[in-house]
Protein backbone atom coordinates (compact mmCIF):
# COMPACT_ATOMS: atom_id res chain seq x y z
CA UNK A 1 0.00 0.00 0.00
CA UNK A 2 1.40 3.18 -1.19
CA UNK A 3 2.36 5.91 1.89
CA UNK A 4 1.85 3.12 4.65
CA UNK A 5 4.61 3.08 7.22
CA UNK A 6 6.32 -0.12 7.12
CA UNK A 7 5.51 -2.00 10.98
CA UNK A 8 7.81 -2.06 13.62
CA UNK A 9 8.84 -5.06 14.78
CA UNK A 10 9.87 -5.57 18.24
CA UNK A 11 10.96 -8.94 20.10
CA UNK A 12 12.90 -10.31 23.24
CA UNK A 13 16.72 -10.59 23.06
CA UNK A 14 16.70 -14.37 22.47
CA UNK A 15 18.98 -15.77 25.33
CA UNK A 16 19.09 -12.92 27.18
CA UNK A 17 19.37 -14.03 30.87
CA UNK A 18 22.77 -15.86 29.17
CA UNK A 19 24.57 -12.39 28.89
CA UNK A 20 26.20 -10.36 31.46
CA UNK A 21 24.31 -8.39 33.47
CA UNK A 22 24.40 -4.49 32.82
CA UNK A 23 24.52 -2.60 36.56
CA UNK A 24 22.69 0.15 36.45
CA UNK A 25 24.33 3.08 38.08
CA UNK A 26 24.80 6.10 36.20
CA UNK A 27 23.18 8.99 37.57
CA UNK A 28 20.62 9.88 35.08
CA UNK A 29 17.66 8.29 33.10
CA UNK A 30 19.28 8.17 30.38
CA UNK A 31 22.88 7.21 30.84
CA UNK A 32 20.98 4.44 32.45
CA UNK A 33 18.89 3.48 29.44
CA UNK A 34 21.69 4.30 27.19
CA UNK A 35 24.23 2.30 28.76
CA UNK A 36 21.45 -0.96 28.87
CA UNK A 37 21.40 -0.15 24.88
CA UNK A 38 25.21 -0.40 24.40
CA UNK A 39 25.93 -3.25 26.62
CA UNK A 40 23.47 -5.86 25.61
CA UNK A 41 23.87 -4.33 21.51
CA UNK A 42 27.32 -6.26 22.01
CA UNK A 43 25.57 -9.61 22.05
CA UNK A 44 23.46 -9.31 18.56
CA UNK A 45 23.71 -7.17 15.24
CA UNK A 46 20.02 -6.21 16.09
CA UNK A 47 19.08 -2.97 17.26
CA UNK A 48 19.01 -2.60 21.11
CA UNK A 49 15.92 -0.75 22.83
CA UNK A 50 16.47 -0.09 26.49
CA UNK A 51 14.69 2.07 29.39
CA UNK A 52 14.88 4.13 32.50
CA UNK A 53 11.91 4.95 34.25
CA UNK A 54 11.12 6.58 37.78
CA UNK A 55 9.78 9.26 39.56
CA UNK A 56 11.34 12.67 40.10
CA UNK A 57 10.55 14.95 43.76
CA UNK A 58 12.35 17.70 43.53
CA UNK A 59 12.17 19.43 46.80
CA UNK A 60 13.79 16.06 48.05
CA UNK A 61 16.47 16.69 45.86
CA UNK A 62 15.32 14.27 43.32
CA UNK A 63 15.11 11.02 44.93
CA UNK A 64 13.76 8.25 44.63
CA UNK A 65 15.23 9.15 40.72
CA UNK A 66 17.21 6.87 39.25
CA UNK A 67 17.13 4.71 42.49
CA UNK A 68 13.30 4.27 41.95
CA UNK A 69 12.83 0.87 42.20
CA UNK A 70 15.63 0.22 44.82
CA UNK A 71 14.44 3.00 46.82
CA UNK A 72 13.37 1.28 49.85
CA UNK A 73 15.85 -1.59 49.55
CA UNK A 74 16.57 -4.41 46.47
CA UNK A 75 13.79 -6.12 47.25
CA UNK A 76 11.14 -3.79 48.74
CA UNK A 77 7.45 -4.20 47.38
CA UNK A 78 5.33 -1.42 45.37
CA UNK A 79 3.94 -0.66 48.47
CA UNK A 80 7.35 -0.07 50.81
CA UNK A 81 8.35 2.36 48.29
CA UNK A 82 5.88 4.75 48.13
CA UNK A 83 5.22 4.46 51.74
CA UNK A 84 8.84 5.39 52.80
CA UNK A 85 8.27 8.00 50.04
CA UNK A 86 5.21 9.07 51.92
CA UNK A 87 6.82 9.22 55.22
CA UNK A 88 9.69 11.34 53.66
CA UNK A 89 7.52 13.87 52.29
CA UNK A 90 4.75 14.00 55.52
CA UNK A 91 5.99 17.60 56.02
CA UNK A 92 5.78 18.95 52.42
CA UNK A 93 2.59 21.34 51.18
CA UNK A 94 1.57 22.59 48.37
CA UNK A 95 4.58 22.60 45.79
CA UNK A 96 6.49 21.25 47.29
CA UNK A 97 4.45 17.75 46.79
CA UNK A 98 5.22 18.16 42.93
CA UNK A 99 6.63 15.28 41.13
CA UNK A 100 7.43 13.73 37.47
CA UNK A 101 7.80 10.16 36.57
CA UNK A 102 10.72 10.25 33.81
CA UNK A 103 11.11 7.62 31.04
CA UNK A 104 14.58 7.42 28.99
CA UNK A 105 14.71 4.98 25.54
CA UNK A 106 17.67 4.41 24.22
CA UNK A 107 18.33 2.55 20.95
CA UNK A 108 21.77 1.19 19.65
CA UNK A 109 23.27 -1.70 17.91
CA UNK A 110 26.45 -3.46 17.28
CA UNK A 111 27.47 -0.79 20.46
CA UNK A 112 26.85 2.20 18.50
CA UNK A 113 24.27 4.42 19.95
CA UNK A 114 21.16 5.64 17.20
CA UNK A 115 18.66 7.25 19.51
CA UNK A 116 18.27 8.48 23.44
CA UNK A 117 14.68 9.58 23.99
CA UNK A 118 12.95 11.43 27.17
CA UNK A 119 9.67 11.97 28.23
CA UNK A 120 8.14 13.34 31.21
CA UNK A 121 4.63 13.83 33.09
CA UNK A 122 4.25 16.09 36.00
CA UNK A 123 2.09 15.77 38.15
CA UNK A 124 2.03 15.81 42.51
CA UNK A 125 2.55 13.34 45.53
CA UNK A 126 -0.89 12.89 47.05
CA UNK A 127 -0.90 11.93 51.24
CA UNK A 128 -2.89 9.06 50.67
CA UNK A 129 -2.58 6.09 47.89
CA UNK A 130 -5.85 6.01 45.47
CA UNK A 131 -6.45 3.48 43.33
CA UNK A 132 -6.31 -0.47 42.17
CA UNK A 133 -4.55 0.11 39.34
CA UNK A 134 -1.21 0.26 37.88
CA UNK A 135 2.22 -0.78 39.66
CA UNK A 136 4.87 1.23 41.44
CA UNK A 137 4.25 4.81 42.70
CA UNK A 138 1.06 4.67 40.74
CA UNK A 139 -1.43 5.04 43.98
CA UNK A 140 0.38 8.44 44.92
CA UNK A 141 1.01 9.88 42.31
CA UNK A 142 -1.97 12.45 40.66
CA UNK A 143 -2.21 13.96 37.21
CA UNK A 144 -3.62 17.27 38.57
CA UNK A 145 -5.83 18.55 35.97
CA UNK A 146 -7.54 15.34 36.29
CA UNK A 147 -7.85 14.96 39.74
CA UNK A 148 -6.86 11.05 39.97
CA UNK A 149 -3.97 9.07 41.14
CA UNK A 150 -2.39 7.30 37.96
CA UNK A 151 -3.57 3.97 39.84
CA UNK A 152 -7.31 5.77 39.00
CA UNK A 153 -6.76 5.75 35.16
CA UNK A 154 -7.45 3.01 32.69
CA UNK A 155 -4.52 1.43 30.99
CA UNK A 156 -5.35 3.60 27.45
CA UNK A 157 -5.76 6.88 29.80
CA UNK A 158 -2.20 6.08 31.27
CA UNK A 159 -0.69 5.27 27.73
CA UNK A 160 -1.97 8.12 26.56
CA UNK A 161 -0.64 10.67 28.54
CA UNK A 162 2.00 8.92 30.57
CA UNK A 163 6.11 9.34 30.19
CA UNK A 164 6.43 6.15 28.69
CA UNK A 165 3.56 6.51 26.27
CA UNK A 166 5.34 9.70 24.96
CA UNK A 167 8.57 8.56 24.96
CA UNK A 168 7.22 5.47 22.51
CA UNK A 169 5.31 7.36 20.23
CA UNK A 170 8.70 9.65 20.29
CA UNK A 171 10.74 7.02 19.31
CA UNK A 172 7.84 6.23 16.48
CA UNK A 173 8.71 9.31 15.30
CA UNK A 174 12.09 9.09 14.73
CA UNK A 175 12.10 5.59 13.19
CA UNK A 176 9.42 6.47 10.81
CA UNK A 177 10.59 6.64 7.01
CA UNK A 178 10.89 9.96 5.59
Amino acid sequence: MAGSRPALMLGLLPDFSSFPAFDENAPTFSENAAGKALHYSQFTDARIMADDSGLVVPALGGIPGVRSARYAGPSATDRERYEKLLVEMRHLTGQQRRAHFVCAIAVAQKSRPIAVITARVDGQILKLPRGESGFGYDPIFEIIELQKSFAELSADQKNEIGHRGKAFRRLLEIFQPL
